[in-house]
């Protein structure tokens, strides 16, 4: 590699590492949800703009749309969270990488200086190779002598060819890993920023949908939203498969830990994108909490979903996750008498709630 091109690449790469930090623009489409919507697009979706309601009827319709809605930033939140980790991991891999290219640098500098050196002790020696010059000796004795250092000068001169090329096939090979991991940053990058757009678009549509109604109203369809959570229950603890009791009383330290520290943030709002510790989405608690009990696992629900041990539900016991909806785009954590602990929405705070509330996709357990 042309020295003065890995140089340019290694300051390229440094200077980059300071834009790392700068706010994207550009956009580009989301992870797609598998929730019902009314739009696809990124954009506010259309709010409908009925006449007060009068009817239960009406506010059920109501309390449907909002949900969806919320159900589509919960989706958006997931994607939001992946990329923004993906990010910091694209980051960090670039730092190393830049490091490298550097040293790398640095150290093309120090063999070629010692190559060199080589070759001005050969010129002072009249040009001949050293195996040259004994054979052209007089002296026996000096040929003698002299054939130790030969091999031990031509040893040396092989091992810095050697490391040389070596050094500079790995320089290379930085670079390409280095823009190799600029591209996936960028993408990553534009993927955050249309995940926050899409999320900011649906909450502020669900929002005006629930700002049209008056007070009153509103009070009856919080009412709504408790009552189809509690029918929900109900009608899972009716179809439930009988806990293996013998499995799901063994509740492992880290587990009651976990627990410990996700009921301890009941009363917290949610907030999409938070880990803590003011406030938590959904898989911010759950991840932050196995995380206090020393059990690092993935930041989404849908990573959560895809990476850890799954379990049967007869077989849950504290502290497993149980993931909700078709897309994985909720977690809450099981605290046994069919509860959970979990950050709901916008809007809402951290608090418990029946297991079955919401509908089911399976359950995890992080210390399996």
């Amino acid at each position: 590699m042309n020295r003065r091109h890995c140089a340019a690449a290694a300051i390229t790469l440094v200077c980059a590492l300071g834009l790392l930090t700068v706010p994207v623009q550009a956009m580009a489409a989301p992870t797609p949800d598998a929730s019902p919507s009314p739009s696809a697009s990124a954009s506010a979706p259309a709010v409908p703009s009925p006449a007060a309601p009068s009817s239960e009827k009406d506010l059920e319709k109501i309390r449907e749309q909002i949900e969806t809605l919320y159900r589509q930033a919960g989706a958006a939140t997931d994607a939001y969270n992946l990329a923004e980790e993906q990010t910091k991991k694209q980051s960090g891999e670039i730092v190393k990488l830049a490091k490298a290219i550097v040293d790398g640098q640095a150290r093309i500098a120090e063999l070629k200086d010692r190559a060199g050196a080589q070759a001005r002790e050969q010129y002072r020696n009249g040009g001949l190779p050293p195996g040259a010059q004994l054979v052209l000796s007089d002296d026996p004795q000096l040929f003698l002598d002299g054939v130790n250092k030969v091999r031990t000068s031509q040893q040396a001169s092989k091992t810095v060819l050697a490391e040389l090329t070596r050094t500079q096939e790995d320089l290379e090979t930085y670079t390409q890993d280095a823009s190799s991991n600029w591209h996936k940053l960028e993408a990553n990058r534009v993927k955050q920023a249309e995940a926050k757009k899409k999320i900011n678009a649906q909450i502020a549509a669900a929002e005006k949908l629930e700002s049209r109604l008056a007070k009153e109203e509103r009070a009856r369809l919080r009412q709504l939203e408790q009552d189809a959570a509690n029918r929900a229950q109900s009608a899972w603890l009716a179809t439930r498969p009988t806990p293996n009791v013998d499995v799901s009383g063994a509740t492992t330290a880290a587990g009651k830990a976990a627990v410990a520290f996700a009921t301890a943030q009941i009363g917290k709002p949610y907030v999409w994108g938070a880990t803590g510790p003011g406030s938590y989405d959904c898989s911010g608690l759950t991840s932050q909490a196995w995380a206090a009990a020393g059990r690092p696992i993935p930041r989404t629900s849908q990573e959560q979903w895809r990476l850890l041990p799954r379990i049967d539900i007869q077989d849950m016991r504290p502290g497993d996750l149980i993931i909700y909806h078709a897309d994985a785009s909720h977690v809450g954590m099981y605290v046994g008498d069919g509860a959970i602990v979990h950050s709901p929405r916008p809007g809402r705070h951290v608090t418990l709630a029946g297991a079955g509330s919401m509908k089911i996709l399976g359950v995890v357990r992080p210390d399996r």
